[in-house]
């Protein structure tokens, strides 16, 4: 399946108030274990972990943008 193919099948998903509320309420959730992760880490390959994974948290709150760019 192509990237476009992906983006158009999740559109959905981005144009359902409830279904994005709850998902964006889902990563919040995500984004606060990890932030306290972050905070915790006394090594430094967890901290780059966690890093990572607020990096990705982050890129996925942004899914409704690249969706709406690419239709």
């Amino acid at each position: 399946m192509t990237e476009k193919r992906w983006l158009s099948a999740l559109k959905p998903l981005v144009t359902n108030r409830v279904q994005w509320d709850a998902y964006l309420e889902m990563l919040d959730a995500y984004l606060v274990h990890q932030n306290k992760k972050l905070y915790q880490a006394t090594e430094m390959v967890d901290v780059y972990r966690a890093q990572g994974a607020v990096h990705l948290i982050e890129k996925l709150k942004m899914l409704r943008d690249e969706i709406n760019a690419n239709s």
